[in-house]
């Protein structure tokens, strides 16, 4: 049976400003970029953890339609894409890192059950949350 999740995908709209952001900004690294002439297979991870990679995939083909390509990229904007959510040592150090570092924030750290988490969008829409576990 399955024993890990080895590649997650998030959608955007321009893969470069997705590298600016996710690596610029958040300080994650490039696992793997590479030209597949029909599209740009992007992977970034969190580094130290190049088992688990994520797709920074823009929408289109080979696997949709150009039709269905705008749609995804309409409901990217929207911000109707999932959430993606990371773990943080420090919740309220990394949200000042980020902020010091032009990231907008759609809330800032607040306790909850769980711990303490925030949560912000990237440059295309995708909500973006970190957490910091109760410990």
């Amino acid at each position: 049976m399955f024993t890990a999740i080895t590649h997650s995908q998030i959608y955007v709209l321009d893969q470069d400003e997705a590298l600016d952001f996710y690596v610029g900004k958040l300080g994650l690294e490039v696992n793997t970029d590479a030209d597949l002439g029909f599209m740009r297979w992007l992977t970034v991870n969190v580094p130290g953890d190049p088992e688990h990679q994520i797709l920074l995939e823009k929408p289109g083909g080979p696997m949709m339609s150009e039709e269905t390509a705008e749609q995804v990229r309409e409901l990217v904007t929207k911000g109707a894409m999932g959430v993606t959510i990371f773990r943080v040592d420090d919740c309220r150090k990394t949200y000042e890192t980020l902020l010091g570092k032009g990231v907008e924030f759609t809330q800032e750290p607040t306790e909850q059950p769980y711990g303490i988490d925030c949560g912000l969008r990237d440059p295309f829409g995708n909500a973006i949350r970190f957490t910091q576990p109760r410990g």
